[in-house]
């Protein structure tokens, strides 16, 4: 009966490796299997709890019925507060949309702006919902190769021959998920340059991870003169605040693309939780000390993470100048990494992501994500590098 139920667009979706690498590690503990989880991009520190407070006196306080669509006033005016305070962005409230999560900015964007035909640039390897919502609207991805020899920056010439007169959109990840790169300020600057004399082009720019750099800042192409009315920024409260669970994102862009948005939310979603979007506030507004915590934590998990990773013979890995990501090299084992991630589960007790799951560029590569302990990761280590050495013997 079900068979053949699926309408065809449903065969242009594509899921996440994390989440599947993550069900079979579930299904591997089930069986009393003791699994380092390192596939999901979770942090695993406790929501701050000023935060969590914020949203018990929100419940208490009525905020438990619908919203309005694009999200409270007061929440709108907070984010555009923020993204003045911490990307360098003259936001205003009316060019805020708040949506459940970060990922439906992806998903809507695509859907009011991508025509059947229209290219868009994406970076490979990338985070994967980029090219299954590119397809699902009819689009075309071109890949924007990234490679470890460089740190996974911005390749200036590769990206110009990328663009064509069919060019609808450049999606930009930085700091990126898979690799952790992080496009400087000049990689930046020089995308614009490239960019300037096609107006028509527009910008997704996914700065979900931008309050995790480790070195300097990451600068939002939306900052750049003349690009703040063409560039839609997608953020969230997920990565920052610990808050993955609380589905809490948004988008910013001109006030006509924020209508096309709260059209299509009123249409899926009606709005986003009401006393989360108050929790909201205080997230933005009050203390950043939790921030500061979770990200030096994150630089010394990634200083470890990788020198140890380059200790083992085989792995190489570059060190990232962002998010909780590390994106080394496993090519020299000769085996997919499919066929590597694998293993790495079943035979290990590692669960990582592999790299094709981001892009064909990812091939050779594996993520692991260091949003676990430090005693974590030094058990996962010592697997590696017994499992890597049963590989050569």
């Amino acid at each position: 009966m079900y068979e053949n139920a699926a309408a065809e667009r449903m065969g242009l979706l594509s899921s996440e490796s994390a989440f599947a690498v993550l069900a079979k590690a579930r299904a591997l503990e089930a069986r009393g299997r003791n699994i380092i989880h390192m596939e999901i991009g979770q942090p695993d520190f406790k929501t701050p709890q000023n935060i969590i407070d914020a949203a018990h006196r929100a419940m208490n306080s009525g905020y438990t019925g619908y919203s309005p669509t694009p999200g409270y006033p007061e929440a709108r005016l907070a984010i555009a507060e923020y993204a003045a305070r911490y990307k360098g962005v003259d936001a205003k409230p009316e060019e805020v949309v708040i949506v459940p999560g970060a990922k439906p900015v992806i998903f809507f964007t695509m859907m009011m702006l991508i025509n059947p035909g229209d290219e868009v640039i994406c970076p490979n390897p990338g985070f994967p919902i980029y090219e299954s919502c590119i397809r699902f609207a009819g689009g075309v991805p071109v890949p924007m190769k990234l490679s470890a020899s460089s740190d996974f920056r911005l390749d200036k010439e590769g990206f110009a021959k990328l663009i064509t007169p069919k060019t609808k959109l450049v999606l930009v990840n930085s700091p990126s998920n898979p690799t952790g790169g992080v496009f400087t300020e000049g990689d930046i600057l020089a995308m614009a340059e490239i960019l300037k004399d096609r107006p028509d082009i527009f910008i997704l720019s996914d700065e979900i991870y931008d309050r995790l750099v480790f070195e300097g800042t990451a600068r939002s192409i939306a900052s750049v003169p003349g690009f703040k009315d063409r560039t839609i920024i997608m953020d969230g409260l997920s990565k920052t605040y610990a808050m993955t669970g609380w589905r809490l994102g948004y988008g910013i862009m001109h006030p006509e693309l924020a209508g096309q948005m709260e059209l299509l939310m009123v249409n899926s979603n009606s709005c986003t939780a009401a006393f989360t979007q108050i929790a909201a506030i205080e997230a933005l507004e009050g203390p950043q000390d939790a921030v500061d915590e979770m990200r030096d934590a994150f630089r010394e998990r990634r200083d470890y993470l990788v020198d140890a990773l380059n200790s083992i013979s085989g792995i190489s890995c570059r060190q990232p100048k962002g998010a909780f990501y590390v994106f080394p090299d496993i090519s020299a084992f000769g085996m997919t990494s499919a066929d590597f991630a694998a293993r790495l589960l079943e035979e290990a007790g590692v669960a990582a992501s592999w790299g094709t799951s981001f892009g064909k560029y990812g091939e050779g590569h594996i993520r692991l994500s260091y949003a676990t302990s430090l005693e974590n990761i030094k058990i996962a280590v010592e697997r590696i590098e017994k499992f890597t050495g049963s590989l050569r013997a």
